[in-house]
C-alpha cells in the first residue's frame, strides 16, 4: 500500500511540474493563459510557449527601428534551439507606421528581413478601450511602450521579467544578458 501511494505521489508531482509549462494549467496572469490570432489569420493559444522564454516586440513596418527585424531575427535564429521565442505583434499607433494588411505585413517582414519567428495579428497596446487582452497584461509590469519596437521578456512562467525601450537593440548587451539568465533559469 505505501509503495502504491508513493507511485501516485510521484506522479501527481510529475504530472503537476509538467502541467506547469503545458499551458493546460497556466495562471491568468500569465502570457502563456492567452489567446490571439496569428498574421495568417489562424487561431493561436500562446500556451504553445509555456516552457520558454519569450521576447514580446510590437513591430511595424515603416518606422526607424524597423532593422531591428534583422537583429530580432538573428536572436531566433540563435537562441531557439535553447528554449527561446520571439513574438511580433504589428501595431499602427505609433505614427501610423505598420498601415498594411495583415498579408502585406507577412509579406514585407519576409522579403526584406527572412522573419520566420511567429507573427501575430495587428493589435492595440496602449492603455484604453481598445488595448489587446495581451498589452493589458504586459502593461500592468507600469511599462507601457511609447513607439515601435519596445520589448519584454517573458519567462518560462508567462510573466514578465524586464522592459526594453524601442532604443534597446536585439544585439544589445542589456537584453542578451536579460535573455541568458532567463534562459538559466
Amino acid at each position: 500500500m505505501m509503495k502504491r501511494l508513493s507511485i501516485h505521489s510521484a506522479a501527481a508531482v510529475a504530472a503537476l511540474a509538467t502541467s506547469a509549462f503545458s499551458g493546460e494549467s497556466m495562471p491568468s496572469d500569465s502570457l502563456y493563459s492567452m489567446k490571439t490570432t496569428t498574421l495568417s489569420g489562424k487561431p493561436a493559444d500562446l500556451g504553445e510557449f509555456a516552457g520558454r522564454v519569450t521576447l514580446v516586440v510590437n513591430v511595424a513596418s515603416q518606422c526607424g527601428f524597423t532593422p531591428q527585424y534583422k537583429g530580432l531575427e538573428a536572436l531566433h535564429e540563435e537562441l531557439a534551439p535553447k528554449g527561446f521565442s520571439i513574438l511580433g505583434f504589428p501595431s499602427n499607433e505609433f505614427g501610423g507606421q505598420e498601415p498594411g494588411s495583415a498579408e502585406e505585413i507577412q509579406t514585407f517582414c519576409q522579403k526584406n528581413y527572412g522573419v520566420t519567428f511567429p507573427m501575430f495579428s495587428k493589435l492595440v497596446t496602449k492603455p484604453g478601450p481598445d488595448q489587446s487582452p495581451i498589452y493589458a497584461l504586459l502593461t500592468k509590469t507600469g511599462n507601457v511602450p511609447s513607439w515601435n519596437f519596445c520589448k519584454y521578456l517573458v519567462g518560462k512562467d508567462g510573466k514578465v521579467i524586464a522592459f526594453f525601450p524601442s532604443k534597446t537593440t536585439p544585439e544589445s548587451k542589456e537584453l542578451r544578458d536579460a535573455i541568458t539568465a532567463a534562459l538559466a533559469k
